[in-house]
């Protein structure tokens, strides 16, 4: 019922700058939350950032707290990541999430139930 495309991703240096956009379609003006979330080769797949349906919550990992800005347009369906002062660390795929209805625990990927199938980000030292 909701699909959704990630793009922006690519290969940059640290402390420069990227933004994320997850475009979404079908029945997603129901859609209660948003959120990014990634994974690095050899590691589970990790919270980054989610936002609520009025836009007026936001929630982020303490590893991005403070450099990645999360936003959704709901009148065009899109959710951003605006990610600065990257770092090695960053390098990973990252995934746009979504989910109907009230999120229960709103960093925990089994609370979504449509996913993107990710953009790559890699950030040199």
């Amino acid at each position: 019922q909701v699909q959704l495309l990630e793009s922006g991703g690519g290969l940059v240096q640290a402390g420069d700058y990227l933004r994320l956009s997850c475009a979404a379609s079908g029945r997603t003006f129901s859609t209660y939350a948003m959120a990014w979330f990634r994974q690095a080769p050899g590691k589970e797949r990790e919270f980054v950032a989610a936002i609520t349906w009025s836009g007026g919550r936001t929630y982020y990992a303490d590893s991005v707290k403070g450099r990645f800005t999360i936003s959704r347009d709901n009148a065009g369906n899109t959710e951003y990541l605006q990610m600065n002062s990257l770092k090695p660390d960053d390098t990973a795929i990252y995934y746009c999430a979504a989910n109907t209805g009230r999120v229960p625990v709103l960093v925990k990927a089994w609370s979504y139930a449509y996913w993107g199938q990710g953009t790559q980000v890699t950030v040199s030292s």
